[in-house]
């Protein structure tokens, strides 16, 4: 067996590829294993917020970009109100061949073995690393950036995981589902379900004009445990869609996905490294995360190159510890921890409640919003915001807040078969 690399990266995705692509900007020999070749196209879509892109000189990679990005949270009387919130930040969405390639550029001439990655053993120097193929490596440190759903990384068990649930689909309609040229973050306008339907835990519309007589428009279920089935949003859009007017004419792309939103920290001192939503690192407030790959993997990556040049004789746990700690020092954990018991708060909201509650959020000041849900603010200014927002919060929401509320589960809705884990 030859001489392994001193870091293998486990997946092909963009969590895999962004931080393999920093590694090697640093001058680390980096190999990788992923089940499909790491130029297959990726299948999902990926929105971030335009100013997370302006502050790292990456809005190249945007394929599309709106101005006008606005929600409807049915707040002023009634649920089917039309009064949008204008929130006043551009939103993109990414062109997935150009944020591929981007990676795959300063990746160089790494190594890929198309391969799956059955049984990951860490040894006192090494870890080995045995294929489904059957080939063995081994490498000083891997690093997992497979997904939430990986064997190979340990974390508690802390009860049901909450998963976000989208269905969506690409295509061609009757007439424009959305006005021209805007961007829909969330519309929690209910006027399209039944009495019974809006007892149940509700979903929002997540839709974008896409040009030329396209639009993507998406029904989102932001956190529930079990997840909202596929069958139950498809249902509801096709509802939205009725309500409106609007046929679906031609379906060019589906989109089905679902990912963990309250997944608990992995074991900070395991000797494998993870990186993306195996390291949990969905924001557990938006589901979003790959404005956080960008902006975390140089920490990782740099943290990992001087261990490996400063301290040679370092073992597989030493340089994972090293890793760990620059991926969730305490202030992000705690900015975790406390995003987790929002989200749990979230989770036993009404339907009612949850529009209000978004309402009172986005009439926050733009930066204070925006960073909470980039998970950009420093932790005193995170809890000052919090704080704000529940004093700007009417009685029965601040009782919400404090109290909370059992997450409902819906014996009947179980988890979907066919899962796609969009940002892993």
């Amino acid at each position: 067996m030859a001489e392994g690399p001193d870091v293998l990266v486990l997946g092909g995705g963009p969590a895999a590829l962004c931080i393999a692509s920093e590694l090697v900007l640093r001058g680390v020999h980096v190999e990788g294993i992923s089940p499909e070749s790491v130029q297959e196209p990726w299948p999902n879509t990926y929105g971030i917020w335009a100013n997370e892109l302006k502050q790292l000189g990456l809005e190249h990679l945007l394929e599309h970009r709106w101005s006008d990005t606005v929600s409807f949270f049915g707040m002023g009387g009634s649920p089917d109100q039309d009064q949008p919130t204008a929130h006043g930040i551009d939103y993109g969405l990414f062109d997935r061949a150009c944020l591929q390639q981007h990676w795959l550029t300063r990746c160089g001439p790494m190594r890929w073995h198309q391969d799956t990655a059955e049984r990951v053993e860490a040894g006192h120097q090494c870890t080995t690393v045995t294929c489904g193929s059957g080939q063995i490596l081994q490498a000083r440190l891997v690093i997992d950036a497979t997904g939430s759903r990986t064997p190979h990384i340990k974390r508690p068990d802390h009860g049901p995981v909450a998963g976000q649930a989208a269905y969506g689909l690409v295509g061609r309609f009757s007439k424009d589902p959305i006005p021209s040229g805007q961007f829909v973050l969330m519309d929690y306008r209910c006027d399209h379900l039944s009495a019974e339907q809006r007892t149940e835990p509700p979903t929002f519309l997540y839709a974008m004009d896409l040009g030329d007589g396209v639009f993507f428009v998406e029904e989102t279920s932001l956190a529930l445990a079990p997840a909202v089935p596929f069958d139950v949003l498809k249902l509801r859009l096709q509802q939205r869609l009725d309500q409106c007017g609007v046929q679906i004419e031609e379906v060019l792309h589906e989109e089905f996905c679902l990912f963990p939103m309250n997944l608990p920290l992995p074991d900070l001192l395991q000797p494998v490294l993870a990186f993306g939503g195996a390291a949990s690192m969905v924001h557990p407030a938006s589901g979003y995360m790959v404005g956080s790959l960008l902006r975390r993997a140089p920490a990782v990556a740099q943290a990992v190159a001087d261990a490996l040049t400063e301290h040679p004789g370092l073992g597989s746990a030493s340089l994972a510890r090293r890793g760990w700690q620059a991926l969730w020092p305490l202030q992000l954990v705690l900015r975790h921890r406390l995003y987790q018991f929002g989200l749990g708060r979230l989770m036993g909201f009404n339907e009612a409640l949850l529009r209000r509650h978004f309402a009172t959020f986005f009439s926050l000041p733009r930066d204070e919003w925006f960073g909470f849900l980039t998970n950009t603010l420093p932790l005193p200014r995170l809890m000052v915001v919090m704080l704000r927002l529940f004093a700007l919060s009417p009685w029965e929401l601040r009782r919400g807040l404090v109290l909370g509320a059992d997450p409902r589960q819906h014996p009947r809705w179980g988890a979907a078969d066919s899962i796609v884990l969009r940002h892993d």
